[in-house]
């Protein structure tokens, strides 16, 4: 199940902030991750979400067993400005676009991990006293 998202105006290092924080969650974890976060990208990726689910029902897959295997952000297209500055002169600009490409499988999420502990502390390295 896998889902696309071309041409998004916005720099992919400030789009990848939002694809770390939802890589190995359940659709459910992440979708109440992205409604909650401060971040413009946030509502783009929510609706990439949504569009990778609606492939999934399209399939046959119910939304319940599904996790974000990987999501990836990549540049795209650039667009070039320019912007007057002092003496006559110009300055580029240039306007990033990224490609969003996420995909999801079926299981459990990376989010249930646990921990385990060894009932034992580790001894402490003692030094030789002289």
């Amino acid at each position: 199940m896998k889902a696309l998202l071309t041409n998004y105006h916005q720099s992919p290092r400030k789009v990848r902030l939002v694809a770390d924080l939802i890589r190995g969650k359940s659709v459910g974890a992440a979708r109440m991750a992205l409604a909650f976060l401060p971040k413009k990208s946030s509502p783009a990726i929510g609706k990439l979400l949504d569009s990778a689910v609606a492939n999934a029902r399209g399939r046959g897959i119910s939304p319940e067993n599904l996790y974000v295997s990987k999501i990836t952000v990549d540049k795209g297209a650039v667009l070039r400005r320019s912007r007057p500055f002092a003496r006559g002169r110009a300055g580029a600009i240039r306007k990033t676009m990224s490609i969003v490409v996420l995909e999801l499988a079926t299981g459990p999420g990376k989010s249930a991990k646990t921990i385990k502990r060894s009932s034992k502390p580790e001894a402490k390295s003692q030094k030789p006293s002289l």
